[in-house]
């Protein structure tokens, strides 16, 4: 009988773990991020910049940088761009 329990038990994680676990929007932008740079390793740090900044802003530049064909690297290049972009603006101030 034991045996069966933990079949089923099994059976039910395989099966949650094929569901979605996002709640909120930008949860969902910051799997977006991750899947356009291919950069799956970050997920959580997509998610938390999408918490933090404007979604339309971070879509823009992640796609601007996938169609670059040059960059090996594309979430560390988007990373690099993206701070220097807030370096610029606080410098203008």
């Amino acid at each position: 009988m034991d045996n069966q329990i933990s079949k089923n038990y099994l059976e039910e994680l395989k099966k949650r773990k094929k569901e979605s676990h996002v709640h909120k929007k930008y949860q969902m932008i910051g799997l977006m991020l991750s899947e356009i740079l291919e950069d799956d390793k970050h997920k959580a740090l997509y998610i938390k910049l999408a918490k933090e900044r404007d979604e339309e802003e971070l879509l823009t530049l992640a796609k601007s940088i996938a169609e670059k064909k040059d960059v090996n690297s594309k979430g560390a290049y988007f990373m690099r761009v993206l701070f220097d972009g807030d370096k610029n603006k606080k410098a203008k101030k």
